[in-house]
């Protein structure tokens, strides 16, 4: 349905050129980054030898919001070099012993969902490539189909930590080859480790091995090792985010057996919730029992409350697996996962400063807060340990979040209110800061939706512009060897900046890091060129989000040329657009013509039609749309083709 009503401008605003703007400069940088930093077949210059099992997401992460650019309205050539980089990433760790059967041969979640956000990018955006679609139901097989080796459908658990293309691995690394000291056995985790003292102990209860310290004795070193690998088998929460792979595939064609593993595989872990008091345990033994590894206890699992990050990992890992269920079951219930967690932590919260704080992540805080690192705010604890709760830190927003914008409930709300009201006072919401995340601005997001920061499109786009700058002058001034790049440099000069595009032209937050679809409440196509994303020189604002709908205003900068926009509901069309309401200066009954220069004469007007999810607004030169859209949430079939979420 065509709906034509717009306003003449009699003044462009201030953040419509800001964020047309950002599109421009983003691309400039873009393609800079791909000419310094990468070989025409996609491949990264100068990547050193792989040590041990970990690095592959490090290859796959410089571009992970790539394909999301392109995806809101970035340049076509954003999505063609997503997929050359992918291409020649994929070979480039294949070669190195990394990949089989061009995925990885088997690392924790935490990593693995880092390196699959460029994938699960690129199949949002090209649906239609075929190469791609045959890749995902590859992957989604290695998880779906016990034969693969990393699924125990007995016990509903993914056999082990580090799983992958050679199915579950045994223990964390692989033993020593022969030749060397240790041939047959694990290096030992000594106190030399100083980039781990922060995270403390990755087991606790070893008689001997009471602090950091005692690490320094080499049999303690030694037997801590040992006791990492052999713990390492069953399942762990952060497993949770493997069930993206399946979902991709189910969103291709709707896999009911993707499906129906996606329900199973979560719904156990949330029985498992059930019988903890509520909490999400850590780890699964081989058995199917909780604590069979680790001593009876309910925590202590690889990457779980104990260590290293505790909340941060187990509670974005649930989020992930609960929002997928969500997707394929359209039943929020798996989110209980994410709430109490977050009950938990509040209900343990403390006050005080980040700056006075021994939070093992403290630094990334600093950096977010400034000066308002030094003043009290609220602090929950990350992790439990043989001590009860310990690690507190400032509550991560993405998390209540997300909560928050996938269920819509007054509920998951008031979490998020009181995650919120938590910042120290005096915190710059539109902080100058950037992490590899592309993420930590929710509270301003938040607060401009709210109606108690009305710059923030301004001024995030300001601040989102000056981060490109800041990475272009990284680029610029590197006088290093390209082909001697440190692993996590490409991360840190990735010039793609999403957030606030994601934010203002999606009206989503941005993409949880460690392995979460790229959803948007609002999918847009540019219907002159055939493609998706904003047209080039219209610039999108979402202003409200609710349990109702979303109110969005469009804004077509240039003067001279009219454009065209399709919108359709979004979560990859999970929701549909019922009913569109435009308040405009336009002569004529709703549908007629499009507002003129005349119309500036007109009285205000506001016109309410049905819509079946596909909305075209045309925008004549200089002109404006404001348009609330009712949505039911839920009421459509979910897929990766817009045109295919259709009920």
């Amino acid at each position: 349905m065509t709906h034509p009503i717009t306003s003449p401008l009699r003044a462009i605003p201030a953040w419509a050129v800001l964020q047309r703007r950002l599109f421009d400069e983003i691309e400039e940088a873009r393609r800079l980054f791909a000419e310094r930093y990468t070989l025409p077949d996609g491949r990264l210059r100068g990547v050193a030898e792989f040590e041990d099992r970990d690095g592959v997401d490090d290859l796959y992460e410089p571009f992970f919001n790539w394909p999301a650019f392109y995806l809101l309205g970035g340049a076509d050539a954003a999505l063609a070099d997503a997929k050359r980089c992918w291409e020649g990433v994929t070979a480039q760790l294949a070669e190195a012993g990394m990949l089989t059967d061009e995925y990885e041969n088997g690392y924790d979640w935490f990593h693995q969902g880092e390196s699959v956000l460029l994938f699960a990018g690129i199949r949002a955006a090209d649906p239609s490539d075929t190469v791609f679609a045959e890749r995902a139901r590859r992957f989604a097989a290695l998880f779906t189909d016990p034969a693969r080796g990393n699924y125990d459908a007995e016990h509903n658990i993914i056999r082990a930590p580090h799983n992958g293309a050679l199915g579950a691995r045994a223990g964390l690394e692989d033993p020593q080859p022969e030749g060397s000291p240790l041939a047959g056995r694990v290096r030992p985790y000594s106190a030399e480790r100083a980039e781990m003292r922060p995270y403390g102990l990755p087991i606790q209860g070893l008689d001997g091995i009471a602090e950091w310290d005692d690490l320094a004795d080499p049999g303690n070193a030694q037997r801590m090792a040992y006791e990492m690998q052999r713990r390492a088998a069953g399942d762990v929460p952060v497993n949770l985010a493997a069930t993206s792979l399946p979902v991709l595939r189910w969103l291709d064609d709707g896999d009911e057996g993707s499906a129906a593993w996606i329900r199973r595989y979560v719904e156990g872990w949330v029985a498992r919730a059930a019988a903890n008091d509520g909490l999400v345990p850590d780890n699964v033994g081989p058995d199917g029992t909780v604590g069979a590894l680790q001593d009876g206890r309910w925590w202590g699992g690889h990457y779980g409350w104990a260590w290293p990050h505790g909340f941060h990992s187990v509670a974005m890992s649930a989020l992930i697996g609960a929002i997928n269920h969500s997707l394929v079951s359209g039943r929020d219930d798996a989110l209980d996962l994410v709430r109490s967690a977050l009950d938990t932590v509040l209900a343990h919260a403390t006050s005080g400063s980040v700056e006075d704080s021994v939070y093992s992540l403290r630094g990334g805080w600093r950096a977010r807060l400034g000066e308002a690192a030094a003043r009290p705010g609220l602090l929950v604890p990350y992790r439990h340990g043989i001590d009860g709760w310990f690690d507190f830190g400032p509550l991560q927003l993405d998390v209540p979040v997300w909560l928050w914008w996938w269920s819509r409930t007054p509920a998951d709300r008031a979490l998020l209110d009181l995650a919120r009201a938590g910042l120290p006072e005096g915190t710059d919401l539109v902080a100058p800061f950037r992490d590899k995340e592309e993420a930590g601005h929710e509270a301003g997001w938040i607060a401009f939706l709210d109606g108690e920061l009305p710059d923030y499109p301004e001024r995030a786009l300001e601040m989102a512009l000056g981060q490109v700058s800041r990475r272009v002058a990284m680029m610029l001034g590197d006088d290093a060897d390209p082909d001697a790049a440190h692993l996590h440099f490409w991360q840190r000069v990735n010039p793609v900046v999403t957030e606030v595009l994601t934010q203002l032209v999606g009206g989503a937050p941005q993409m949880l890091y460690n392995g979460g679809l790229p959803f948007t409440a609002l999918r847009y196509e540019d219907v002159d060129l055939g493609r998706p994303g904003l047209p080039r020189d219209v610039a999108a604002l979402v202003h409200r989000i609710d349990d109702a709908g979303v109110g969005l205003r469009l804004v077509n900068t240039s003067v001279v040329r009219a454009r065209t926009v399709r919108i359709r509901g979004g979560r990859f069309g999970a929701d549909r657009i019922v009913r569109v309401s435009a308040t405009a200066e336009t002569p004529g009954s709703f549908p007629g013509a499009s507002g003129s220069y005349r119309a500036a004469q007109s009285p205000m007007r506001t016109v309410t039609a049905g819509c079946d999810d596909d909305l075209l607004v045309t925008l004549p030169p200089a002109h404006v749309a404001d348009l609330d859209l009712i949505i039911a949430r839920g009421a459509g079939t979910p897929r990766l083709d817009p045109s295919g979420g259709d009920a």
